[in-house]
């Protein structure tokens, strides 16, 4: 385990420069172009998996980063070049996480690399969790997953929505009522493979940002997958209803569901991910006002103007430490005792909308045109206070945590 430091050492230095060059370089120049077609960018994804960076092993690096940081650096960088680009590039890490938290090292070694495919023949990956009645209320999902014992299958049925990727990936990962009587510690997650008969996309979401990002509903008719599907293995499922029917019995502590087990693990990436949109329209806006001459002098010696910018650099600053030190938790095995996941996803989530704002203030009318990035970013940023837990259910988790 790593020790804590704010530090980034040489390896991590190099691989941050790395990953700003291609959002520089390759990403920037094409943002607006895909923002506006809201189509999947598959040759910057095939560029990114021809350099490594969409790379099962590219991530793996980073996730195994002793001090936690190479995720939330990774993101940061990513989404200051463009939020949904970026958000193409790692959408299938959503997935791959929901493999990780709950699936068997076999598991792991067969669905993950049929994730991201390779340089020649990119894949990408969805996880399907989200239903029209079910978003942050999981206890409401009614995708079931019922078990065939003769054939050893479990047949899926009903309709998923918001998932990035939804109905274009090679692998999804779907979250299942497996036992209804126990709300959401009744569910469980499979892994539907390629081609499975029964699976198909439905509504494809026109977004108000992150437009470049594939999203849509997942149908579910009849699926059939193999028993090896079902994530952990159906001996540990079956454990884990034992004991949870036990705990409910004895109103016990409850036991960890399988989709916010993957929410909990990624809730900093998605600070980080923030904090990437937050400074990127801080630093047009920085830019811009150091250039910008009314009234005879740049408009950054106007305190109006000046303060709001302070604030900016004060605001993403703080938003990435709560980031950092989540994520380095996260490594070295502290429990979130104080909901320290949520906090940074929260924190950093308002931030971004707060500052993307007032970069469209501070370049006023330019700002609110196409010509400048900082509208999109905006929009952009929108998303984080909404997916993967609102900034409603994190201030629950948060408030939760501190009546313990």
């Amino acid at each position: 385990m790593g020790e804590f430091t704010l530090e980034l050492n040489e390896d991590q230095k190099q691989v941050r420069d790395w990953l700003h060059g291609f959002a520089a370089d390759v990403m920037r120049p094409a943002a607006a172009e895909w923002d506006e077609r809201e189509e999947t960018p598959w040759p910057i994804i095939q560029e990114a998996a021809k350099l490594g960076i969409y790379s099962l092993d590219f991530y793996a690096q980073q996730f195994f980063d002793p001090t936690g940081l190479g995720i939330p650096m990774a993101m940061e960088e990513l989404f200051w070049g463009d939020a949904g680009i970026a958000l193409s590039i790692v959408g299938t890490g959503l997935a791959a996480v929901g493999v990780l938290a709950n699936g068997t090292e076999e598991q792991i070694g067969t669905w993950v690399p049929q994730m991201y495919g390779d340089a020649d023949d990119v894949k990408v990956a969805a996880f399907c969790s989200s239903e029209p009645d079910a978003g942050s209320d999981v206890a409401s999902m009614r995708t079931r997953a019922v078990y065939d014992e003769a054939k050893d299958e479990w047949v899926l049925n009903g309709t998923k929505t918001w998932a990035t990727n939804g109905g274009i990936a090679n692998v999804h990962v779907v979250v299942a009522v497996v036992d209804p009587e126990l709300g959401s510690k009744g569910h469980a997650s499979f892994i539907v493979p390629p081609n499975t008969p029964g699976l198909s996309q439905g509504q494809k979401f026109q977004k108000h940002g992150i437009r470049a990002s594939h999203t849509a509903e997942v149908v579910l008719e009849d699926v059939r997958v193999p028993g090896h599907c079902l994530l952990g293995g159906k001996e540990k499922l079956d454990d884990r209803l034992a004991r949870a029917r036990e705990k409910a019995k004895a109103g016990g502590e409850r036991v960890k569901n399988a989709a916010m087990a993957t929410f909990e693990a990624s809730r900093p990436a998605v600070g980080a991910m923030a904090v990437g949109t937050a400074r990127a329209a801080y630093e047009v806006a920085l830019d811009y006002a150091k250039t910008r001459v009314q009234f005879g002098r740049p408009i950054i010696e106007n305190q109006g103007v000046a303060f709001q910018l302070a604030d900016m650099a004060t605001q993403i600053d703080a938003a990435r430490l709560l980031v950092w030190r989540a994520s380095w938790m996260a490594t070295a095995g502290k429990p979130f005792t104080a909901a320290e996941g949520s906090m940074s996803k929260l924190y950093a989530s308002e931030v971004a909308k707060t500052v993307t704002g007032q970069a469209i203030q501070i370049l006023g009318g330019n700002g609110y045109t196409r010509e400048y990035p900082v509208e999109r970013m905006h929009r952009d940023a929108a998303i984080y206070t909404i997916f993967e837990g609102t900034s409603e259910i994190q201030r629950m988790v948060i408030s939760r945590a501190l009546a313990k």
